[in-house]
């Protein structure tokens, strides 16, 4: 491992160069295999934007590009292993889920074996601020490990879930990515921002084959993955903080998938399906439907993330407490507003097809009804 003599800022723009150079070094080649093994997203509904299968596995680009980085840069200590067990085991599991189309009950067995490694090995949420008293700090108590792996597979699929449209997953990834080195650098953590500088390489690497019209899809290998790293990371290096901002940063930084999630699960129990069955309606999909294309929709999400991230730092910064409900009551309005507006929208466009039938319709019959 390098030694930078306790410079971090020197250190972050080495693994961020390491991270960065290796996936996109690494991406043609995993292209190359993903199309060998047949591991390609074949549009076969409307869930999907693209028209031509196009090769997926992906994320084990970045992967590659992180695990390098981190080898060369970041100290092994024993929680560091356990964070890499976990992710080894997210990876191989997205490679096969990329091949065959597993079940989404094995993959959510296996996000959980994969979440009890770190946190059996210490990585955990101890506790959280109370956002209405100053400086009070809530111990979990016996509910530290369960609500650590919630954490940890709630965000996993987070991410796993906004990963619909060209570069949305791995782009609001790396804005998420940035704010935490930016937040880990404020604060002097070592390790977090060593991980997150790996991290936004390898996800910077990858970008460019990723956008709009992608070339690779990072699949569920890179999604999980990277789901997974945000989860563990925030907890090594932002719930650390004994105050408000132990549960608020995170949470607002991570507050696109978490808030896009919640919705998605919400609107499946009303309509009495699984929370874990796939349907047309996250947010992504509403921008979609009220006109935007993919590039200006990845472009809304990523400022509206970026704006998240940037509330995220000033709040870990000032421990504003009406900046917490500010940056919630945005994420609420903005989610609600897609969903009226994708609605309406999508009526227009029913009723207008009505129409149009019955306009037909009529002239069918007009020229039936014409003696000439």
């Amino acid at each position: 491992m390098f030694n930078f003599d306790g410079n971090l800022t020197l250190g972050c723009l080495f693994a961020f160069i390491v991270a960065l150079g290796v996936a996109f070094a690494c991406t043609p080649a995993v292209k190359m295999l993903a199309i060998r093994i047949k591991a390609v997203d074949v549009p076969k509904d409307n869930r999907r934007m693209h028209k031509v299968p196009i090769p997926r596995m992906g994320g084990l680009a970045i992967f590659a590009g992180f695990l390098l980085s981190s080898i060369l840069f970041i100290p092994m200590t024993g929680q560091f292993r356990a964070i890499l067990i976990g992710a080894l085991i997210l990876v191989a599991l997205g490679i096969v889920d990329d091949i065959v189309a597993l079940d989404a009950k094995i993959k959510f067995v296996g996000q959980i074996i994969a979440a009890l490694i770190p946190a059996l090995s210490g990585v955990v949420i101890q506790g959280f601020g109370n956002p209405f008293i100053t400086n009070d700090y809530v111990p979990l108590g016996i509910l530290t490990i369960p609500v650590t792996i919630v954490w940890i597979v709630g965000i996993t699929n987070a991410v796993n879930f906004i990963d619909g449209l060209d570069g949305l997953a791995c782009g609001v990834s790396a804005i998420a990515t940035v704010t935490m080195l930016v937040i880990a650098v404020l604060y002097s953590e070592l390790q977090i921002a060593l991980m997150m500088a790996a991290l936004a390489g390898a996800c910077l690497g990858f970008l460019p084959y990723n956008m709009n019209p992608a070339k690779i899809f990072m699949g569920d290998t890179g999604s999980m993955f990277l789901g997974y790293l945000l989860a563990v990371t925030s907890i090594q290096g932002l719930f650390k903080f004994y105050a408000v901002i132990s549960f608020a940063v995170p949470f607002i930084l991570l507050g696109l998938p978490i808030f896009d999630t919640g919705f998605a699960i919400v609107r499946r129990l009303l309509k009495g399906q699984s929370p874990l069955q796939a349907d047309r309606g996250h947010v992504h999909h509403r921008l979609i439907d009220l006109g935007f294309d993919q590039k200006q929709s990845v472009a809304i999400l990523y400022a509206f993330s970026a704006l998240m991230g940037l509330t995220a730092v000033i709040l870990a910064r000032t421990n504003e407490t009406r900046l917490i409900f500010l940056a919630i009551a945005v994420l609420v309005c903005f989610f609600l507003a897609m969903s009226m507006m994708s609605v309406e929208k999508r009526h227009s466009k029913q009723e207008q097809a009505i129409l149009d039938e019955m306009q037909k319709q009529a002239d069918d019959d007009k020229q039936e009804g014409d003696p000439s």
